[in-house]
């Protein structure tokens, strides 16, 4: 997938980087491989031997760079989150309208949902396998989320309101329409999708006069 946000390789699990290039990418190709094999398979079904085959790499290797699968599996949901939110930050980074930024942030999640099918699976199935990492993952977006509503609700961009309901509201919205297009198969163009749940961000429900 890809260095975190830094562009500092992530360190092995004795705290240590890797020493080469090459390691680096070793590692880079077990949690690439990782993710598909566990995302399309799931995490008990999914083994050590059938992820190195996937990396190209003997068994053995994997143990220089994880100590287990519970612990690939816990780097592969942390590995979204700082993805997402790089991607989410990026589409967004310097807009003065927040709920045109609201418009943009979704669309970068949906788009990189669509990219990452078997990611986005893997971190709903965190909350059976690791629910310290599902709920970092989410706490970790919520608190970033809640401090740009709270700023802007101050600047006077929208009407003031609880920022930590909102934060989660906006959150479970973009997590269903995830869902509905990873899970459920929805082929309703990404760009249609966000006209209509932004419309419902922005107007809600009443009935306009």
């Amino acid at each position: 997938m890809k260095m975190a946000e830094t562009g500092t390789p992530a360190k092995d699990q004795t705290g240590r980087e890797p020493k080469t290039a090459r390691g680096e990418a070793t590692r880079r190709a077990i949690l690439g491989a990782a993710e598909k094999v566990i995302g399309r398979q799931g995490f008990n079904e999914a083994s050590i031997g059938s992820i190195t085959r996937e990396a190209g790499v003997a068994q053995g290797t994997f143990y220089i760079y994880f100590s287990s699968k519970d612990e690939v599996f816990s780097e592969l949901v942390a590995e979204m989150g700082r993805m997402l939110r790089h991607v989410i930050s990026e589409a967004t980074g310097g807009m003065a309208d927040r709920l045109e930024a609201e418009r943009e942030g979704l669309r970068a999640f949906l788009t990189f949902v669509a990219s990452h099918p078997e990611l986005y699976r893997i971190v709903q199935e965190a909350q059976f396998v690791d629910p310290d990492a599902y709920r970092a993952y989410f706490r970790t977006f919520a608190e970033g989320y809640r401090q740009g509503l709270a700023e802007a609700a101050e600047a006077g961009a929208i009407r003031p309101g609880d920022a930590d309901v909102r934060a989660w509201a906006l959150m479970g919205i973009a997590r269903a329409l995830g869902e509905y297009s990873v899970v459920f198969g929805d082929t309703t163009p990404i760009d249609e999708v966000v006209d209509i749940a932004h419309d419902l961000i922005v107007d809600g429900l009443r009935k306009r006069s």
